[in-house]
């Protein structure tokens, strides 16, 4: 006998298909990220995030000493490692060894696509840095070396634009719902460590990394949505065959 949630999903494809589903899902995600984005930046040029930045940027350090982040020096150390998951470097190594794993599979399309995704990402923040300009937090002292504006920030975007991006790819080649589920779980959980960790040494506001998680969540979704595009014309390689057969037999 079938799991009601199981059930449900059954019924759903069915009546719709995956295809109409995902393609009803992934624009609204968008266009409630874009409003989101855009309604933080407001909030953010009229002051009215001010208290609340302070106030969660505070919370990270001593109350005694606002220099000092809270805990010992090795997990502040630890922080420092989370924080390049978002780095150039790291999401450069990345992305390229994605595109290596791809083109070994022989889809070659597909591996120009992450390339142009996680690019055009980069080109996103740098031009949305320039444009709003804020200056990084001068409250506490900053943990690390920073060379741009504060706002969006790009650990927080450029982890959310590839880590979830790959995740989304990575889940299309697996048969069974549990892993589809860890894979982006995971990219998730990178994303928000990340941006805290961004909060906790001091180089970002608050609102940075809400704003960097909202634009690069709202960049993957847009990806996402062109790859079900492309894929449905031919333009872009399908999921691996049998994929469909056997999730529906392991679910």
């Amino acid at each position: 006998m079938k799991r009601p949630l199981t059930q449900a999903r059954h019924i759903l494809l069915s009546r719709f298909g995956r295809y109409e589903i995902w393609m009803l899902v992934l624009p609204g995600m968008v266009a409630a990220a874009v409003w989101g984005f855009v309604s933080l930046a407001d909030g953010i040029r009229e002051g009215e995030t001010e208290a609340l930045d302070r106030a969660l940027l505070l919370a990270f350090r001593r109350g005694d000493d606002p220099s000092d982040p809270l805990g010992p020096r090795w997990f502040e150390e630890m922080c420092r490692d989370f924080t390049a998951f978002g780095g150039t470097g790291p999401l450069v190594f990345l992305t390229l060894a994605a595109m290596l794993y791809l083109l070994f599979r022989g889809k070659r399309r597909t591996a120009l696509f992450v390339l142009l995704a996680v690019g055009g990402g980069q080109f996103l923040s740098t031009v949305l840095k320039l444009g709003f300009d804020r200056p990084r937090p001068d409250l506490v002292p900053h943990g690390m070396e920073v060379y741009t504006a504060s706002f969006p920030s790009g650990h927080a975007m450029m982890a959310a634009v590839t880590y979830l991006t790959l995740g989304a790819l990575l889940a299309r080649t697996e048969s069974r719902y549990r892993i589809k589920a860890y894979l982006i779980l995971l990219a998730l959980v990178v994303t928000v460590i990340v941006g805290i960790s961004r909060v906790y040494l001091g180089v970002h506001w608050p609102t940075d990394v809400l704003g960097g998680w909202i634009a690069g969540s709202a960049w993957a979704a847009a990806c996402w949505t062109l790859a079900l595009v492309l894929q449905r014309r031919g333009r872009l390689e399908k999921e691996s065959p049998g994929n469909e057969a056997h999730s529906a037999r392991d679910a």
